[in-house]
């Protein structure tokens, strides 16, 4: 059980590198850190496998129950959620290498998508916080940064509709995407911390995460 807790936390670690560069490959055109993370996201993949047949194990060779059992459910959970937050920085990384040399971002949208790389980054940075202390102060952290994802992705697309936007049709699919790609990684930080909630509480809606 130690050593799949310790999986976990690899894994969000690396989602943590992830989005950092991928953010930054976006911002600064930087084509080949966004190079690097859509290389590296295969290592997420490993590790997701390796957290799976831990689990498949541990039920198979212990029977667990109780909260041991809650405990591998909710861990296949959380590492299907990294991998898929992985997964969304690897996409914000490929906008950067596709717009290369130019930017993914329109000029007009720019102070949006900072705002959402500084949340997203947060977000992945109490994630790795959350497995390894399991503070649902943490917890409730995560919710308030999803809550800051959710009003930029709506500024977002808000902006796109607003008659004085006059974007390209490949500027209108970029941010469209980029906000989405944000929003979702948000959605999924939040559901890993729900699964802590849930360990520690018994509160499967994750309204006692604050302490």
């Amino acid at each position: 059980m130690s050593e799949l807790a310790g999986d976990l936390v690899a894994m969000s670690r690396h989602v943590e590198s992830a989005i950092s560069r991928a953010s930054e490959a976006l911002l600064t055109q930087n084509v080949d850190l966004a190079q690097a993370v859509i290389a590296d996201d295969s290592k997420l993949d490993d590790l997701e496998e390796t957290v799976d047949e831990r689990c498949v194990l541990l039920i198979a060779q212990q029977q667990p129950v109780g909260l041991d059992l809650r405990t591998i459910i909710a861990s296949l959970r959380i590492s299907a959620s990294l991998e898929r937050m992985g997964d969304l920085a690897q996409h914000i990384a490929e906008a950067a290498r596709r717009a290369y040399p130019e930017s993914a971002i329109p000029a007009d949208h720019r102070e949006i998508v900072e705002g959402m790389t500084v949340a997203a980054k947060k977000a992945a940075t109490e994630i790795m916080d959350l497995l390894e202390t399991r503070d649902l102060n943490v917890a409730a952290g995560i919710v308030a940064d999803d809550d800051d994802l959710d009003q930029l992705h709506a500024r977002a697309y808000k902006t796109l509709l607003g008659s004085e936007y006059t974007g390209s049709t490949q500027e209108t699919l970029d941010i469209s995407l980029l906000a989405r790609y944000f929003e979702r990684f948000g959605d999924h930080a939040v559901a890993v911390s729900r699964r802590i909630v849930y360990l520690v509480t018994g509160d499967h809606t994750g309204d006692r995460a604050r302490i």
